[in-house]
């Protein structure tokens, strides 16, 4: 097709590119994918937490490390499916481009906030609670956010300015917190991932989402490219490689750099995975209650896995292929990358090289395309055998790195400078004395937010409601949400050492007016 008449590389403004920016490539999605990769918000992610610090050592990945490793994997499901027996089902979904799949993987991660997940959800709650945004936060509704409205790197200097297939790419869950589509995925008798996570509390919504109410429109301009094609609340197929690069390209390399710094031990992960494969049975018959009270014990937390596993995902769950799945990881990372300490030398770096390199081959090549997927999955998945590998080497990461005491004292610290510095922006916004003085970053944020919900109080009064539910009316209460949105992208938009430099200097502890790692 010509890509003139093509509405997946549909421009979100079609006469922007007259406003004199240049692009070096000639493909529309090549294009992006330079955009992207040219963006400061793109830049910053070398300074934003992947799970914790790596204080400047470079052992650990950031953001930008990750992204990129996303990206490869992403291209080169992209390309396996375009040049496979898949393409012409990945065509009739609407199209796997390995351009759009690499760009949407590169800017997947933009609205990660500083300290990573820890982060997002220190501002999720603070935006709903404190600035009753019914939006509230969350890093993927953040990025398409950048992508559409706060970058600037775009020719029309409203957004990057992207093509609706990697706008459309960049939706992992494709869906806004409480309105959009109708009905909303998160009241689906089976709701697809991220839709109706436990804990969520009635009425708020979504628990996870790809775009907030003010950038609706450009939702909507993305998604009709692919209207009758894949469902309102279905990835696209190029969402999708993006999705599942990202699980790949996550159950990996951060399982190796805990490794590298001696976090991640043999003896713990063999006994949990050793002890689950010689008691499966035993385990098995447990009731939950005692399971429950037994879970420091080894295999026990495994065997909760299990079921919960059956519980949420029975459209591939099966014994035999999560047997075989925690035997290939014992084998492979716990007696294999494992057994040996990493000491820095050439041997302790090629075994993991070696591991990174035989697994991401080894998932890459248990992808392909469902014509019709159950609501937990995209059209893009992995086949059952590296569908539970996967699962089991997240819970490794899960339940011998995150759930760590050491790492939860580490990011209270975190959330607590997270919300120290949205006290004190707030703070200097209500300060009619010091408004003239605010940074030029922060003042035009609240001006874009301001004329956001504005418009919105105007033309879609429904969008515009609180945290609880109630409609918000009064130019009062439209400007308090504008400023809650703008003291969240404020902050977002900060790396881990900018976060903390900001609040040192709010706090009257930095010893100089300014600094290289924050530019007011």
């Amino acid at each position: 097709m010509d890509q003139d008449s093509d509405p997946r590389a549909a421009r979100r403004d079609p006469v922007a590119n007259a406003g004199g920016f240049t692009d070096l490539a000639t493909s529309p999605f090549r294009i992006d994918r330079d955009r992207i990769a040219a963006s400061p918000f793109f830049a910053r992610l070398g300074g934003v937490t992947q799970v914790v610090s790596a204080g400047g050592a470079g052992l650990l990945h950031n953001r930008l490390t990750h992204s990129l490793k996303v990206a490869q994997v992403a291209r080169a499901v992209a390309e396996r499916i375009a040049a496979g027996p898949d393409a012409a089902l990945a065509d009739k979904l609407g199209g796997c481009d390995p351009d759009v799949a690499e760009a949407a993987a590169l800017a997947h991660d933009l609205g990660h906030p500083p300290f990573g997940h820890l982060g997002e959800q220190t501002l999720d709650r603070i935006a709903r609670h404190r600035f009753g945004l019914a939006d509230g936060f969350e890093g993927n509704a953040q990025t398409f956010r950048i992508i559409t409205t706060t970058d600037v790197r775009g020719p029309a200097a409203i957004g990057l300015d992207l093509t609706a297939a990697v706008r459309a790419a960049v939706l992992k869950y494709p869906w806004l917190r409480l309105h959009h589509p109708a009905p909303h995925p998160s009241a689906m008798a089976v709701p697809p991932r991220g839709a109706a996570e436990p804990g969520e509390a009635p009425g708020t919504g979504a628990a996870k989402f790809s775009a907030y109410a003010t950038e609706l429109d450009d939702f909507e301009q993305a998604r009709a490219a692919f209207a009758g094609r894949v469902e309102g609340w279905q990835q696209t197929v190029e969402a999708s490689v993006m999705d599942t690069a990202d699980d790949i390209a996550y159950a990996i390399h951060d399982l190796q750099d805990f490794h590298r710094i001696g976090v991640l031990q043999h003896a713990p992960v063999a006994a949990e995975l050793t002890q689950w494969l010689d008691h499966a049975g035993e385990l098995a018959a447990l009731d939950d209650a005692t399971l429950h009270a037994e879970l420091r014990r080894p295999g026990r937390s495994l065997e909760r896995l299990r079921r919960r596993m059956h519980a949420k995902d029975a459209w591939i769950v099966d014994d035999d292929a999560f047997a075989a799945a925690v035997a290939r990881v014992r084998a492979e990372l716990a007696d294999g990358l494992l057994a040996g300490e990493f000491d820095g030398s050439i041997e302790a770096e090629q075994a993991t090289a070696a591991f990174s390199a035989n697994w991401t081959a080894r998932l890459v090549d248990g992808v392909f395309v469902l014509p019709s997927p159950s609501t937990r999955t995209g059209h893009v998945s992995l086949r059952p055998a590296q569908w539970h590998e996967v699962q089991v080497l997240k819970f490794v990461h899960r339940r011998f790195v995150l759930l760590r005491p050491d790492l939860a004292l580490h990011q209270r610290g975190q959330a607590g400078v997270v919300t120290s510095l949205v006290d004190a922006l707030d703070a200097w916004l209500l300060d009619r004395d010091e408004l003239s003085r605010l940074p030029r970053r922060l003042h035009d944020l609240v001006e874009l937010a301001r004329a956001e919900y504005t418009e919105l109080a105007r033309s879609a009064p429904e969008l515009l409601v609180g945290a609880t539910g109630e409609p918000v009316t009064g130019a009062d209460a439209v400007r308090g949400l504008a400023r809650g949105r703008a003291v969240v992208d404020f902050v977002a938009s900060l790396t881990d050492k900018q976060a903390v430099t900001l609040l040192d200097a709010l706090s009257g502890r930095a010893s100089q007016p300014w600094s290289d790692s924050f530019v007011l």
